[in-house]
């Protein structure tokens, strides 16, 4: 799977936008904050088992900060190879999200519809491959046309361009 810019810079300006809205509810050692700063660390080391538990048990308590929170469970998700449910995750939030924010959501979902796709594949199953090729070949088009920031390394288009070319053999 592809690591990219855009995932750390992503959890960084969440991460950054989370801890400046918490307020004194969310201070102590077991506080909302406490637990999601560990949920974050997990994250940022490549723990993601459990940063991964760490999120799941967050959300119910996120409030406001849900889309947020849920991203970084659906990236931890992703990096775990738990795809469908990253795709369920970061689909959420793309639906209900604007600007950057729905931009991040569609590259985890149509990151993690990819790699779905690729197991179906590898296992001969190409009907099931395939209109998991066109979701994620959906969102990343969009990612790159309407968010062309959040690839600046050209990663998604790069990805794009190899579904394209995985249709095209179907």
């Amino acid at each position: 799977m592809q690591a990219t810019l855009f995932s750390r810079t992503a959890v960084a300006v969440i991460s950054l936008t989370l801890l400046v809205s918490c307020g004194e509810d969310f201070a102590g050692a077991n506080s909302f904050q406490a637990r999601y700063s560990n949920a974050r660390d997990a994250l940022e080391k490549g723990d993601y088992q459990k940063a991964s538990r760490a999120y799941g048990k967050l959300l119910d308590q996120a409030g406001p900060l849900r889309p947020r929170l849920q991203l970084e469970y659906a990236h931890s998700e992703l990096r775990l190879g738990n795809y469908a449910s990253a795709a369920r995750l970061a689909g959420e939030v793309a639906q209900t999200q604007k600007g950057d924010a729905r931009g991040a959501a569609l590259t985890v979902f149509a990151t993690a519809q990819h790699e779905l796709a690729l197991l179906y594949l590898e296992k001969g199953e190409t009907d099931a491959a395939k209109p998991l090729l066109k979701s994620a070949r959906s969102a990343m088009a969009e990612v790159v046309k309407s968010y062309p920031e959040l690839d600046p390394l050209n990663a998604m288009s790069a990805r794009k361009a190899a579904i394209d070319a995985q249709l095209k053999r179907l």
